[in-house]
């Protein structure tokens, strides 16, 4: 599946810098205090926070620094009140972005975001200025554990739509308003690391200058995920 190298997390990327890595490591234990109090702090009666934790893994984030973000969660040690907050704009060659952050301060983060927008050529739109050029689906990724046919029937018996593959595993959709049922059948199959709502991209544009505007989202405390329908060689 092309589609999940191209979109996934901007901070899962291999061979960040070791200069990024305390920014990576910061941006998911906001996301794991924020799943953990949102739900119960026990990633079995949590998938939010189960993602989180495999996310945590997958960029190998120090279980130490997992440890603390829990601690905070349950006790509030950190003394903030992030919210998500989704915006929208287009950036070099008209390319279309969706960036959801966590902030405990909007204000500062719509300025920030508008900011980056404008210094590579783009603009902060209006809320469903660029969303017509996504579709919002249910995703869950798998592990290369089990074979492609095995996914498949998993993906059938829970009545996701679609399953896509490339070197890195399988990719399994569903409609947004099923995600949550067809989330409950695949919870326990094998090789499941991630599982969320996502925007894929309708119809990809080629941008030589991508990487420069992901960098600077990517640089962002407040920036969780971005989605493009750009992409470059």
């Amino acid at each position: 599946m092309a589609g999940h190298s191209q979109f996934k997390n901007i901070m899962y990327r291999k061979g960040a810098q070791d200069a990024k890595k305390a920014k990576i490591f910061a941006k998911i234990s906001r996301e794991i205090m924020v799943a953990a109090k949102t739900g119960l702090p026990d990633p079995n009666f949590n998938p939010r926070l189960r993602s989180a934790l495999a996310c945590a893994r997958e960029a190998n984030m120090p279980n130490d620094n997992i440890d603390r973000a829990l601690k905070k969660a349950i006790g509030d040690g950190d003394g903030h009140q992030y919210e998500s907050m989704r915006y929208e704009g287009y950036g070099p060659n008209g390319i279309a972005f969706i960036i959801e952050t966590l902030t405990d301060n909007r204000n500062r983060t719509a300025s920030e975001i508008r900011s980056i927008f404008s210094k590579h050529g783009g603009n902060l739109g209006e809320t469903g200025s660029v969303t017509f050029l996504f579709e919002h689906l249910g995703f869950f990724f798998f592990k290369k554990e089990k074979s492609f046919d095995d996914i498949f029937q998993a993906a059938i018996e829970a009545d996701a739509d679609h399953v896509e593959e490339d070197d890195d595993g399988y990719a399994v959709y569903c409609k947004p308003e099923s995600f949550q049922q067809v989330r409950e059948k695949l919870i326990n199959v094998p090789g499941l690391i991630e599982s969320k709502l996502i925007f894929k991209p309708l119809t990809p544009a080629y941008c030589d200058d991508l990487h420069k505007i992901l960098d600077a989202f990517e640089d962002n405390d407040d920036v969780q995920q971005v989605y493009s329908n750009g992409f470059c060689e």
